[in-house]
């Protein structure tokens, strides 16, 4: 199946699917075993931060090793590449996907590069996928106090259409009121569901995509994916996820010297959180 068609599959029976980022092979490993379980289509993401600790030739050898293992519909996309060398490198690489991210750059300058994007990396690979994204998305994948989102960060249906049209982009980030991140304490935010609305009836054939998924209310969620939503980008719970159980390992078992034994409970961790995405987005059953 080609990375195109998960995505189109997706958005004929109404469900997304998921990206969750990696920076270790054992967290990849806690993605894959969720997928496997729960028969699942899966998408493998690296930051620019995260793919220069793990590697780029790396992570694309251990992801092709799991498909050809598996034979899931698992997909590998360069999250939030920021310039054009970035990208060049993961295309060059054999990744399946890339996300240019010219949303802080403007407008015009954003459509320039992300159209050069798309030229360099369909011709390397006609099948691979190009994500853009307009509109401003505040935090980072950390913790954060309170966050204000304006109504000028959301994504304006109108500039979403001459963005499409200009670029021929396959997927697009929005911002309709998601965050990168998470909130500290109770997260009383929401989406702006009727903007996601109007975005999809300016540009249907596009793929919408929902970066800061960590933290969402899964009522906004389910909503989102009813509403044309097919993939959903997942990060700092997998990370905070990943650091507690490893923390609370060592805590208890301080003198345990075996690396795969203390590692063991964050990719269990991992995979809980994995699970559970699979679930809420709809993509159970569907590899």
């Amino acid at each position: 199946m080609k990375p195109i068609e998960i995505f189109e599959k997706a958005q004929i029976h109404g469900y997304a699917v998921g990206q969750f980022n990696i920076s270790t092979d054992e967290q990849i490993i806690a993605i894959i075993e969720a997928a496997k379980e729960l028969n699942a289509p899966v998408i493998i993401g690296t930051s620019e931060g995260e793919r220069e600790f793990i590697g780029v030739e790396q992570v694309v050898a251990l992801v092709r090793v799991w498909k050809e293992e598996t034979g899931l519909p698992i997909i590998l996309n360069a999250d939030h590449c920021k310039t054009f060398e970035s990208v060049k490198e993961v295309v060059d690489a054999g990744y399946d996907s890339v996300h240019f991210d010219g949303s802080k750059l403007p407008f015009e300058e954003n459509v320039k590069i992300t159209k050069r994007v798309i030229e360099y990396a369909k011709s390397v690979n006609p099948s691979i996928i190009v994500e853009g994204e307009i509109g401003y998305l505040p935090g980072g994948s950390d913790i954060h106090g309170e966050i204000t989102i304006k109504p000028s960060d959301l994504t304006q249906p109108e500039e979403a259409k001459e963005f499409v049209k200009k670029t021929g982009v396959d997927c697009l980030a929005i911002a309709i009121g998601n965050i990168h991140g998470m909130k500290e304490g109770s997260d009383d935010s929401h989406l702006y569901l009727d903007r996601l609305e109007e975005i999809k009836r300016a540009i249907p054939g596009t793929f919408l995509v929902l970066h800061g998924g960590s933290g969402t209310p899964r009522i906004d969620i389910e909503k989102a994916i009813k509403l044309g939503i097919v993939k959903i980008n997942i990060n700092t719970e997998i990370r905070l996820a990943y650091k507690n159980a490893l923390k609370g390992f060592l805590e208890k078992c301080l003198s345990e010297v075996k690396t795969y034994k203390i590692l063991y409970p964050a990719m269990e961790a991992v995979r809980y959180v994995v699970e559970d995405k699979i679930k809420l987005f709809g993509s159970k059953g569907k590899a």
